[in-house]
């Protein structure tokens, strides 16, 4: 079963897709700051493990105009929340062990909003992103296990996630990323095993 989604907040509709196959074993929420081309790939990628996915835009219309609407982390983690606290209120998605999958600016809005919602969230991945910009109270209390998924270049990132680990209150792991490799397959295959165990 398929279903548009639509999340209105004071600056605009978000919208998104649940894509609920039969009998799933969880719910990924890919989270990304706007629609993509390859966002149907990697709902693809966590729908061959049996996993249902609701892919949500976190910025408006109007906001996707401006480069430096993803570097607002409150922002975001708000409307991540807001995503959060609606699918324990919709039947489809309620009953479902439910994680998160993002990358890029998204992942410290996502490590706040697992923190702050660590009764719902199971598991937490991010393909890149500089995390340790979640802040050090957020990876503090953060609970979930995170996986994080770096492509063998991203230096950068690297370096933030060293930073953020110190911090990391609950259990977390770093992976590489080969060349050919999808990383949602290696977020897929991490979490089918959290929710088989």
């Amino acid at each position: 079963m398929n279903r548009f989604i639509t999340l209105h907040t004071p600056h605009g509709s978000l919208h998104g897709q649940l894509d609920l196959p039969d009998n799933p074993c969880g719910l990924i929420l890919i989270a990304r700051a706007h629609h993509a081309a390859e966002d149907a790939a990697i709902s693809a990628s966590f729908a061959e493990f049996g996993c249902a996915t609701l892919s949500m835009e976190l910025l408006t219309a109007s906001e996707v105009q401006f480069p430096d609407a993803t570097q607002n982390v409150p922002r975001l983690t708000q409307r991540l929340i807001d995503i959060l606290d609606m699918t324990r209120q919709d039947g489809d998605m309620e009953p479902l062990p439910l994680a998160i999958y993002t990358s890029g600016d998204v992942g410290p809005a996502a490590i706040r909003a697992a923190a702050q919602r660590d009764t719902l969230v199971r598991a937490v991945a991010c393909h890149g992103g500089l995390i340790d910009r979640a802040g050090a109270q957020a990876l503090d209390l953060l609970v979930a296990p995170l996986l994080m998924l770096f492509d063998a270049a991203d230096l950068i990132g690297k370096t933030a996630y060293q930073r953020a680990a110190s911090h990391l209150g609950g259990c977390h792991a770093m992976r590489s990323v080969d060349i050919g490799e999808d990383p949602a397959t290696l977020a897929a295959t991490w979490f089918f095993d959290l929710f088989s165990g």
